[in-house]
């Protein structure tokens, strides 16, 4: 639901801004014409785009969440750099997942940072936000495989069979990885191998990581069916 309507000089005349702005109008919104500067200070960029729109913020219940097979949800916990809650919810559109969950205190999902991050992706993602305690009684009715990736995960993620039912994805904090009390929630902790010096990945690498070896299981449960 679209609020507020900003647009630059120049895009006076255009065809599909003046289809928003009256689609804005519509809907109670406020439609404002400034100048390329007014933009740039909104925007924080040298060279902003010519439309800018202020949007209702939506999340998803996590009651209304209900998992059917082939779904794959992802689960952050106390995610704290917007670049990679923007890049994961980039992520999660590009993989078909269905969306996300932030557990606990996590860093804003609507802010400047995570929605550039997301590339328009925010738009296309459901996001729930959700306590420890009521995340983990929400995972209890979760009929589905649980898997975490975690440095004590003795099995290693491309070992996994991915194409039965929905698939909850547990990643953990940038810092301090997934805490005891989620970890025991998993059904499996996984571990993805590496060659270098490095202890781990990044939150959002690693994520996508996981994300394209599930949707690699899926793709084979479709060819296996096909055939």
């Amino acid at each position: 639901s679209i609020r507020t309507l900003v647009f630059a000089k120049a895009g006076r005349g255009n065809a599909a801004v003046e289809k928003v702005a009256a689609r804005t109008v519509a809907a109670g919104g406020t439609v404002l014409e400034v100048s390329e500067k007014v933009l740039a200070a909104i925007t924080r960029r040298e060279n902003p785009q010519m439309v800018v729109g202020v949007f209702a913020q939506q999340t998803v219940p996590l009651k209304d969440i209900r998992a059917r097979d082939g779904d794959v949800w992802v689960a952050l916990d106390r995610v704290r750099d917007p670049g990679n809650l923007g890049t994961v919810i980039r992520t999660i559109d590009a993989v078909g997942a269905k969306g996300v969950i932030l557990v606990g205190d996590t860093t804003d999902p609507f802010s400047l940072e995570t929605v550039r991050a997301t590339m328009g992706s925010i738009f296309a993602v459901p996001v729930a936000r959700a306590t420890e305690q009521a995340f983990l009684a929400w995972r209890r009715d979760f009929s589905g495989l649980v898997v975490g990736t975690h440095l004590k995960g003795a099995v290693d993620y491309r070992s996994v069979d991915f194409s039965r039912g929905p698939v909850l994805l547990l990643m953990g904090n940038e810092q301090q990885g997934l805490p005891d009390s989620l970890a025991e929630s998993c059904d499996r902790l996984l571990r993805i191998p590496q060659a270098g010096r490095a202890d781990s990945l990044n939150l959002a690498v690693a994520t996508g990581v996981m994300l394209f070896e599930i949707r690699r299981g899926a793709l084979k449960l479709d060819t296996t069916e096909t055939r």
